[in-house]
């Protein structure tokens, strides 16, 4: 059964061909594909990430606060129409990140979010993360929002499975078709010969892995995919949100539209397109 609760420390760093191939050339001194990367160069990943209709989880999430959360569905490549998929919930507590998740079938994900009804229970789920999803989900009123897709090569460290190293490249959205099943088509978030790399770890990164950071100079960014997407989208469209006041469970982060309105909540942030 794939792993279904995490728990680590992400870092992101934004790469260029050249320093991808650099790096990625020292790193297999001590870490080693995973085993889907063994036999294939990539792997494709697609996800919907569901929010409100006045985006209310993305842009709190832009503000950078304590606490923050997401809920998104994925796939590996392009899913069949009764395939097994994965829906999740993302949190980020004082820089710790945390997924659940649980299978489910492509029909059911879609059900569960759009009635927030659960499923009836079958082997392959995970009752308790059904249970917190069903619970997100009184929170919030949410829809699909945006589709985001990218190809992925993974690494682990030879000597702990604590350490693993992400690199995505050609990741791509829409705000259409939005359906798994429709294909993983979209425009380029970011230009071609770009890398985001993640390091995720439980616990502290390793000596060796510090210094390769500071020989090849690379430095970490604050980059979200979904984040990047939504900034796009504000400066390329005129939103008109709704009066409203966005409630973050477990902080006092509660914004006002007058505050999005002045893009107080987007500014914050250091905008990294590439």
């Amino acid at each position: 059964m794939a792993i279904e609760v995490f728990n680590r420390y992400e870092s992101k760093y934004l790469l260029t061909d050249e320093q991808y191939a650099h790096f990625y050339n020292d790193l297999l001194k001590y870490m080693e594909l995973d085993a889907y990367n063994k036999k294939h160069e990539y792997y494709s990943i697609s996800n919907l990430y569901f929010d409100t209709p006045q985006d209310s989880l993305i842009r709190a999430s832009l503000s950078k606060p304590k606490y923050k959360e997401k809920l998104r569905l994925r796939a590996y490549g392009v899913p069949e129409e009764n395939a097994k998929v994965y829906l999740e919930i993302k949190k980020k507590v004082f820089g710790l990140v945390n997924k659940r998740r649980t299978a489910l079938k492509l029909d059911e994900a879609y059900e569960f979010v759009r009635s927030g009804q659960a499923p009836e229970l079958a082997d392959y789920m995970n009752k308790q993360v059904v249970e917190e999803i069903k619970y997100f989900l009184r929170l919030y009123d949410l829809e699909p929002k945006v589709y985001l897709a990218y190809e992925r090569k993974a690494l682990f460290d030879k000597n702990s499975r604590d350490l693993r190293i992400t690199f995505d490249t050609n990741i791509r959205s829409r705000r259409y078709d939005l359906k798994l099943e429709q294909g993983d088509y979209g425009e380029p978030l970011v230009k071609d010969g770009r890398w985001l790399m993640e390091v995720k770890a439980e616990k502290t990164v390793p000596l060796w892995l510090s210094q390769l950071l500071c020989e090849h100079g690379l430095y970490r960014t604050g980059f979200s995919k979904y984040g990047n997407e939504f900034r796009h989208l504000v400066r390329t469209t005129n939103l008109n949100y709704q009066s409203e006041r966005i409630l973050v469970p477990g902080t006092d982060f509660n914004p006002s539209i007058e505050q999005e309105q002045d893009k107080t909540i987007i500014e914050r942030e250091r905008v990294l397109y590439a």
